[in-house]
């Protein structure tokens, strides 16, 4: 039997051309990672990491498991896309041992088979099951064409944007399967066969078009479905769709332990590139949802970055509160890559700056115990005085590193960019703790307590948030609050919550004086206030805008008083808020029980 047709070409001319620039591009990106990134990679690959991931990838690259949790209908659209296709690859594969045996036969004779195939005996569970199969794959491309022209009824506000080489790959991707099914229904309108689809639609095509007209169509069916795939094929390495060869090595390279940092590495690629812009980070996004900025969002950084056409206005345009990152469903390290980005764009090393830090040491007391308030906490001193309070009743002795001001813990720094400056006021805290001897810093910051947590090297020294420390107290006796009958409202903030995993803490104390009430969206899903330091490019009016929604979400859970645990967030709220804002740390002191 012979495997070739001329309308095979562009066919084998697009899957040569793809395999070739994906295998290219893997080798460069895995060539040029860090020595220590490659052992971690040799070290993983005869390890239960490698099982793992397997599992993985069955499950998000074809089941896509994380877009079914956020969005059923756009799972199942993803899935039978990605699942049904491979399924219909397996299968043919199948079909063509059933009815030649283990054989060689080139790509496109697996691929073609029903054209080659007419003179062999029809094997109906193999008609049916193929065709049970291509619909399952034309409902997905259905749910694509209908999320193009009507998105809110997949429940979603907005779709991406998208370059020359996703159009070109998106247009050819769908027709794709409906030329399939038109020209195998032609082969079998000629030569009989097929299942309940290509069979029924074969029959009605014997019936209604003559003999001539019919051998017509059933080559100009095969010659563009051919051509659908060739394009497709092609434009898949320079469009979103690389996606699909890149989540899978991602997957793996995750399992063994490889992640960005705050200097990019062609680890990033992958990241870059196995995003499939579906478009899921788009609406948790509230520069888009309350201000209507839609062109800077997660999908669209990462598809400048990865064009090489990221601008200092996209990489700084973000609040960089995790929201889309808890969305996405390829879990990609969303904030270190703008973080990495911004390093790239803006860093400028000088040994000279910051240089006044050895002379700056204005801390106050001794113990065990210190407490770092951090720039905002100053700027919010009732909050300062608050937790003067707290220890006081706790009977602890602290040393205060900055009660009368000191020096940044470094993270705004790092977040517009400057990692080196960062890294020296890193430095210099880092010896300033070492040299008061303590054992357990405190911070009311969750900016400064990510940080310290994150980034510096504080073996030995426990860092606790105002939160966890305060419940301690109360869970170990050392301070009692008086329970009352006021309700309370909480807000987590950003990078509290989804950035260092405290949730549980803030409403356990609150719980323990009163009676707490959740808004809408709260634990990972809560909103940011709006004041990011990590975002340089929104007006102070964009900022209070973005408060007043917050705010608003939170007062309509009825409660008296609005609570946070971070001193930026308790100005941000404050402003747009029409109730009380007040500090976790500021109404434990008021329940302090004498």
């Amino acid at each position: 039997m012979k495997f070739y047709a001329p309308f095979c070409l562009p066919f084998i001319i697009g899957a040569t051309t793809m395999f070739a620039i994906v295998l290219g591009k893997w080798l460069v990106w895995l060539l040029r990672l860090p020595r220590a990134d490659k052992m971690l990679i040799l070290r993983g690959l005869p390890s239960r990491a490698t099982f793992g991931a397997i599992g993985e990838v069955f499950c998000e690259s074809l089941l896509h498991r994380r877009i079914f949790r956020v969005n059923p209908v756009l799972g199942y659209m993803h899935m039978s896309l990605a699942f049904g296709w491979f399924l219909l690859i397996s299968v043919g594969w199948i079909e063509t041992v059933a009815h030649l045996g283990f054989r060689y036969v080139p790509l496109q004779g697996h691929v073609f088979f029903k054209y080659f195939a007419t003179s062999l005996e029809h094997k109906p569970f193999f008609d049916f099951a193929m065709d049970l199969l291509l619909l399952f794959v034309l409902s997905g491309v259905a749910l694509a064409w209908g999320k193009r022209l009507r998105s809110k009824a997949l429940g979603m506000r907005r779709t991406t944007k998208h370059v020359l080489g996703d159009r070109i790959a998106l247009s050819a991707l769908w027709f794709i399967f409906p030329a399939r099914l038109l020209a195998e229904s032609a082969t079998c309108a000629l030569y009989g066969g097929g299942g309940f689809l290509t069979g029924t639609l074969g029959e009605w095509m014997h019936d209604r078009i003559g003999m001539l007209a019919l051998m017509n169509l059933e080559s100009a069916a095969w010659w563009f479905y051919s051509s659908c795939l060739g394009l497709f094929f092609v434009a898949l390495p320079f469009s979103r769709y690389m996606h699909i060869f890149t989540e899978i090595p991602l997957i793996f390279l995750r399992r063994y332990r490889l992640r960005s940092g705050e200097k990019a590495t062609s680890y990033d690629r992958f990241q870059l590139e196995a995003c499939s812009r579906c478009g899921i980070c788009i609406d948790p996004c509230q520069l888009q949802s309350v201000l209507g900025v839609d062109n800077v969002q997660s999908v669209y950084f990462l598809r400048d970055r990865r064009y090489k056409m990221l601008r200092p206005e996209i990489a700084d345009n973000c609040l960089m509160c995790g929201r889309c990152a808890t969305k996405c469903p390829v879990g990609i390290d969303l904030n270190t890559l703008r973080l990495n980005s911004r390093d790239r764009l803006r860093n400028l090393p000088d040994k000279r700056r910051y240089a006044y830090l050895k002379e700056t040491d204005r801390s106050q007391g001794s113990g065990k115990v210190g407490y770092f308030a951090g720039c905002m906490t100053l700027l919010t001193p009732r909050i300062l005085q608050a937790m003067e309070q707290v220890f006081t009743a706790a009977g602890e002795q602290v040393w205060w590193a900055d009660r009368d001001g000191g020096v940044c813990c470094g993270r705004p720094l790092k977040l517009s960019g400057e990692t080196d400056a960062a890294r020296k006021m890193m430095r210099y805290n880092t010896e300033l703790f070492r040299k008061h001897g303590i054992t357990t810093l405190v911070t009311s910051c969750p900016i400064c307590l990510k940080v310290f947590r994150e980034d510096y090297a504080l073996e030995g020294i426990e860092v606790l948030h105002h939160s966890e420390y305060i419940l301690r107290l109360l869970r170990t006796g050392r301070l009692r609050l008086s329970h009352g009958d006021t309700r309370y409202t909480y807000h987590d903030p950003c990078e509290l919550g989804r950035g260092s995993g405290i949730y549980d803490q803030p409403r356990a104390v609150i719980e323990a004086m009163g009676q707490l009430l959740e808004p809408a969206e709260t634990r990972e899903n809560a909103l940011c206030c709006g004041s990011s330091v990590a975002n340089t490019a929104i007006s102070d009016g964009q900022q209070a805008a973005i408060a007043r929604s917050v705010a608003a979400e939170l007062e309509a859970t009825g409660a008296e008083t609005i609570v946070t645990a971070c001193p930026l967030c308790k100005k941000a709220i404050a402003r747009g808020a029409t109730k009380e804002v007040h500090d976790l740390a500021e109404i434990v002191a008021a329940h302090i029980r004498r």
